[in-house]
């Protein structure tokens, strides 16, 4: 039944022209069919860089407008509506204009993972690989860092020469982790090499032997001659890690590690998506377009 719906799909894509993205979180079966994987923005340029000109992403809403702000031209859909980011909603843009205005000298720096209003009144975007770069070479020694503040305390200690300022925010589910529960994991796999994402806390973090996004861990294995790995990001990479090296091991960090809105797009939805029957086309006027581009361009900018 899966492979039936999968063949439709494809049928479907190449008949429409139609460039289907899906971040790494996704499921399986949705990997399998689509054109791209990779994280938010890798998935963005990736759209900006091939001449389909109807796009659906399946993953999340901010990942949609980010695709849609760099290729305003294309239509853009969403394939499962209610499929939103806890940590891009927590914070808009009037909250953010009322702390520029109390500090006004610092440089507001955005994690992509934010939606599209908010990154109107942003100096620069950045990712999770590329914040501790472009926060070394921002002409700022005052740095506003919104709205994941364990990245933040990340990059806060790989560039202890910038006076770093963090709100209280970030991804709910990387939050949950706990320390016992990393000492746990470490106990129970004294082989593994655990690998996590940033957006843990810090005391998560700092029990490691490598932090970065869920493409640089993803590259840590494929470059890796150790056999065990303890996965510190959404569980979904532990069974896309299990299906491309089975000659290695990988082990949860937390079984809590499960995002409901990455998980709320299935293989139906795309399916729906593409005869026109589900999904939501992504609409976002031309001034918020103009704004929230300049601090992705930026983050290019300082990025290369």
């Amino acid at each position: 039944m899966i492979s039936d719906i999968q063949k439709k799909i494809l049928e479907l894509k190449k008949q429409d022209d139609v460039l289907i993205l899906a971040h790494s979180y996704q499921t399986e079966d949705i990997l399998e069919v689509a054109d791209f994987v990779g994280d938010s923005y890798q998935l963005s340029v990736m759209a900006k860089n091939t001449p389909n000109k109807k796009v659906i992403m399946c993953g999340v809403r901010f990942m949609a407008e980010t695709v849609k702000i760099l290729s305003p031209e294309k239509e853009v859909y969403l394939a499962n509506k209610t499929a939103g980011c806890p940590m891009a909603e927590q914070m808009d843009k009037e909250y953010i204009n009322s702390i520029k205005k109390q500090y006004p000298d610092y440089a507001v720096v955005a994690y992509i993972n934010t939606t599209a209003s908010l990154k109107t009144v942003c100096d620069v975007c950045v990712t999770s690989s590329s914040a501790v770069k472009i926060v070394e070479r921002i002409d700022n020694d005052n740095i506003l860092f919104i709205p994941d503040c364990n990245l933040g305390a990340y990059v806060k200690e790989k560039v202890p020469s910038k006076n770093i300022m963090l709100l209280d925010g970030g991804c709910p589910i990387h939050a949950s982790v706990t320390k016992e529960e990393a000492e746990n994991a470490l106990k129970a796999h004294p082989n593994a090499v655990f690998l996590v994402h940033p957006e843990c806390k810090n005391e998560v973090v700092k029990l490691s032997h490598f932090a970065g996004s869920t493409a640089d861990i993803m590259n840590y294995v494929e470059q890796s001659d150790h056999k065990e790995f303890i996965i510190g990001t959404e569980n979904s990479i532990v069974q896309h890690l299990q299906f491309k090296y089975p000659n290695k091991k990988f082990y949860m960090l937390s079984k809590n590690l499960i995002c409901a809105d990455m998980r709320a797009t299935t293989l139906m939805d795309l399916y729906n998506c593409l005869k026109g029957e589900g999904g939501e086309k992504i609409e976002l006027d031309e001034k918020t377009i103009e704004l929230s581009r300049r601090c992705i361009d930026k983050m290019i900018e300082l990025g290369k």
